[in-house]
């Protein structure tokens, strides 16, 4: 092991002491829990952004048919993409039986709006059915614990959040990683995945890891072959076949995109180790005409093996 690597995950390993957010009061339990499956939405829900208020597209309009949607969906983990902080404390509101981990700071950019600000990618789970473990934040750039720092000529800077968190009834336990990747920099994107497929793999080949998010990517980009050389395969594939399933940003046309002919998705729930998926969906649900973000949302229902 080299020695940047070996400073990077005593780093890492540093970063997982912090301490775990408070949790909130009781909402929801999952029906599917008593059937051994762990339901897992990825959802991009579009940062809080004034342009969008002037559209009649702003957070204030749909955030009742984003959180309801996700609500109605059941889940027992739910990572989010695109999150500003009234964005987080309206989820901690609603989802007042699932802890959320990954927002909370300090902030780390001069900019507390709009896409000049670091927008993030908390994780919420059921207290009800899941304990924390461990948690943590890192930063995909060549110095991953400097808060905001960007590699590779990235647009934004990005990360990566993480939890492990503990099956209270079982005592099955998992990683579940969520990220969103460069939008332009296709250099950044290719580093920023290995970097993540690299941190993974401290773990054990057959210790139960989940990878959510935006990745900003087509399902045949090589921004991918280190994540599936590293031994990961993606929960809609492996249901419905390792194919374009269809674009899952819209512009909030939802199935009447008009660019989607030269579109494809680009959000992803990708697995390792003793897990199975049992089911896959992308989430195309609108209320009365009108969608919860301008991306599709993820479904994937996993089995630990």
């Amino acid at each position: 092991m080299s020695a940047s690597r070996r400073n990077f995950l005593k780093g890492l390993g540093a970063a997982a002491l912090l301490p775990a957010l408070p949790g909130f009061g009781k909402e929801l339990v999952a029906d599917h829990a008593t059937a051994g499956s762990h339901r897992i939405l990825s959802c991009n829900i579009r940062v809080a952004l004034d342009e969008d208020e002037a559209k009649g597209l702003g957070w204030s309009s749909r955030k009742d048919i984003c959180l309801k949607v996700i609500k109605n969906h059941k889940p027992d983990v739910i990572c989010l993409q695109e999150v500003l902080k009234i964005q987080a404390d309206d989820c901690r509101k609603f989802f007042s039986s699932y802890q959320l981990i990954g927002f909370d700071g300090p902030e780390m950019d001069a900019h507390t709006t709009g896409y000049h600000g670091i927008a993030k990618n908390p994780i919420l789970f059921s207290k009800d059915r899941y304990e924390l473990l461990t948690a943590g934040t890192y930063w995909l750039s060549e110095t991953p614990l400097v808060a905001g720092s960007k590699s590779w000529d990235t647009a934004r800077a990005r990360h990566a959040n993480w939890v492990r968190i503990r099956e209270k009834k079982t005592g099955k336990e998992f990683r579940v990683v969520n990220l969103h990747l460069d939008h332009i920099s296709a250099e950044a994107k290719i580093q920023q995945a290995k970097m993540v497929v690299d941190e993974s793999a401290q773990y054990l080949p057959d210790y139960t890891q989940i990878l959510t998010g935006d990745f900003n990517s087509r399902f045949d980009s090589n921004v991918f072959s280190s994540v599936r050389d590293g031994g990961w395969n993606e929960s809609y594939e492996t249901i419905h076949g390792k194919k374009e399933a269809g674009h899952t940003g819209h512009e909030f046309q939802g199935v009447k995109y008009d660019k989607a002919s030269s579109k494809g998705r680009i959000d992803y729930i990708w697995y390792r180790g003793k897990v199975k998926p049992v089911g896959a969906l992308i989430i195309k649900d609108d209320v009365s005409g009108k969608y919860p973000s301008d991306h599709f949302f993820l479904q994937a229902d996993l089995v630990i093996e």
